[in-house]
């Protein structure tokens, strides 16, 4: 049965990945960036996908630092599609991978307001959304930190995502007896403009290792994307986790690296410092 989607930061990268695929899958979706030029772009680019599987794409600017644009994106998606069967946190934003003493004033303010504060507002407009209309499901993505996993440079979006996922699993104990369902959305490491912002700050022998292990683990959006969007489109229980990077697919990637040689990650990928 065909659902309605809502996917912050969908413009580009992995949401707008997510959002292609749902599209083509027969599912409506509304899709949303901080400014309204990159949205319109957006739906018209996705109107093929649309097409081709009979779902409808529509699209309104949110910046997720702000409440009442949160809450304009719910009131125009349920106003455009009835209803919002399964809402997904996805924007997010990065620092350049820099030691905690090297951080401006601006990255540590922009990463904890739009990836974890921004979350936490918009789940809970969702969920009061929800209740309302007699349930639905909300996605929250995790990332590197979710795990408790720590890198030099990564300490405020690590944290942000160790929080996240902490949030998470205390909401899904407070939802257990409500219609609404909350999950986790896992993506593994995905080439996309936010991850090619954290390894700028890298070079010598910290681009060397991230090289390396990027060209074991990482995949492009369009390799990740089908999965996560079949994913999220079953009727899966409360509490679950969709993941496309397992502990058991990244430890067999490991052990076949010798043979099995991945381009991923190339020199020409690494920004200017």
């Amino acid at each position: 049965m065909a659902k309605t989607f809502v996917i912050t930061g969908s413009t580009r990268g992995i949401g707008f990945g997510i959002a292609g695929d749902l599209l083509a899958r027969g599912h409506s979706v509304v899709v949303s960036g901080r400014q309204q030029s990159s949205v319109d772009a957006a739906v018209v680019s996705l109107a093929s996908h649309a097409t081709a599987g009979g779902g409808k794409a529509h699209g309104i600017a949110c910046d997720v630092t702000q409440r009442e644009q949160l809450q304009r994106l719910w009131d125009s998606a349920a106003g455009a599609l009835g209803r919002v069967d399964v809402w997904v946190n996805n924007a997010g934003i990065s620092n350049r991978r820099e030691r905690v003493g090297e951080l401006a004033e601006k990255d540590i303010r922009g990463v904890v307001e739009t990836d974890l504060l921004g979350m936490m507002h918009a789940t809970q407009i969702a969920m009061h959304g929800m209740l309302a209309q007699g349930g639905g499901t909300i996605y929250n993505m995790e990332g590197f930190g979710s795990n408790g996993m720590t890198t030099p440079g990564m300490s405020i979006y690590g944290a942000s995502k160790f929080a996240l996922t902490y949030f998470n699993k205390c909401l899904i104990a407070e939802a257990r007896d409500t219609p609404v369902k909350i999950c986790y959305l896992s993506p593994g490491i995905v080439m996309t403009d936010l991850l090619k912002t954290d390894i700028a700050g890298t070079s010598g022998e910290d681009w060397e290792r991230t090289k390396r292990v990027y060209n074991i683990l990482a995949d492009h959006v369009e390799t990740v994307t089908p999965f996560l969007a079949d994913g999220i489109a079953k009727d899966q229980p409360h509490g679950a986790r969709v993941a496309w990077l397992t502990s058991g697919k990244a430890a067999l990637r490991f052990m076949t690296a010798s043979f099995r040689k991945r381009q991923i990650l190339t020199d020409a990928d690494r920004p200017a410092a």
